[in-house]
Parts: C-alpha cells; structure tokens; sequence
C-alpha cells in the first residue's frame, strides 16, 4: 500500500532550498556526492524525525519530535540528506550528511510500501543504543510532528543497526521495545556481601 508522508513545515523545507543554493553550505559539508553532483539536486520524502530518549517500565515510552530529514535527489538517486532542526526562532537548516542510512532508509521505505497496511513513515532515533529506525505509524492522517508509539506501530531498525537486532525486519512496537528497553536499563550492581 502507498506511504502517506506527512508534509513538512514549509518553512523547513525552506532553510533546506536555501542550503542547497548556498555554495558555500554544500562546499562545506561533509559530503563528498553531493559536492560533486552533476546536475540539479531536491529536497524530497520529508520525514519527521523523533528521539526516544528515555524508556519507561511498564508504560509506552514518550517521543519528542527533533526535526525533518530530506532525502537529496540527483536524478533517480539518492545522495545525501538534509537535516532541519526547530529553535526559538522556527526552523533552521542543521546540516547535510551522507552515508549508510541513506540507501537503508530508501530500502526500508520500499518494503514498507508492499505491506498490506497503509502507514505514515517517520524516522525514530533511538540515541541510547546508537540506532534509527523507520518508524511506520498506523495513523496515516496524524499530523506527523506529534503522536506517541502506539503498541501495533512497526518499526524497521535500520542498517546498520546494533548487535543482535536484524536491520530491516519490522517488529511490532510491543514486540521490541521490551527488548529495547532490557539493552539500555543497567543491570542493578551486586549488593555488598552478596555472591556476585
């Protein structure tokens, strides 16, 4: 089924057009295939990002909204992306950046788009374990910079992901985030006196 992408704060999507005008962001940012692009190159597939910060026993973890990520066409492909973030002042540009989850992200949208469920694509960072997360929300028409995990949303961990997490196999939210939240609560230390 189609992916319902919510649409990004026009003014983000602004800071972004004017980035990718200045020669002297793209000369400086860290991208090598977008400095040497040949051609015209667009923001497209805005994609809320969200953090998980902090998990909670037995509850459904809180997520704030962090900003929008744009995937950088050249052509038929994506080359880098572009991330925005919100200040005091609205929506400023953050930076370009290239790499693996560039094509793992495009692949995980791929594979969401042949399920039988419509979805509204976001990406969920998860900083504890160093990983991202396609996050597919059942609540196509929700406005994509707010709302909570909900139990039967999937997420797609995207590659590379942490050790002994499959990178690009959806799980169910109640399906993994027990499993999350076991890796990043510290195991309590040994009482004193007690066998360790």
């Amino acid at each position: 089924m189609p992916l319902h992408v919510p649409p990004a704060p026009a003014p983000a999507l602004r800071t972004v057009l004017t980035a990718l005008g200045s020669p002297t962001a793209v000369r400086e940012a860290p991208t090598p295939s977008l400095r040497t692009a040949q051609g015209p190159v667009t923001p497209e597939l805005p994609l809320p990002v969200h953090v998980l910060d902090r998990f909670t026993a037995g509850g459904t973890p809180a997520t704030r909204l962090a900003g929008w990520r744009f995937m950088i066409r050249n052509g038929d492909r994506a080359l880098a992306a572009a991330e925005t973030r919100l200040t005091p002042d609205g929506w400023a540009f953050a930076h370009f950046f290239e790499g693996p989850y560039i094509a793992s992200t495009e692949r995980a949208l791929r594979q969401a788009e042949t399920l039988p469920q419509a979805y509204q694509p976001r990406l969920l960072s998860i900083p504890s374990l160093y990983m991202l997360t396609l996050w597919l929300h059942g609540d196509r028409t929700a406005d994509g910079s707010t709302g909570g995990l909900q139990a039967t949303d999937l997420l797609v961990p995207l590659a590379p992901a942490p050790p002994g997490i499959a990178s690009h196999r959806p799980h169910r939210v109640a399906e993994l985030l027990p499993l999350l939240t076991h890796r990043v609560t510290p195991a309590a230390p040994p009482l004193l006196g007690s066998p360790a």
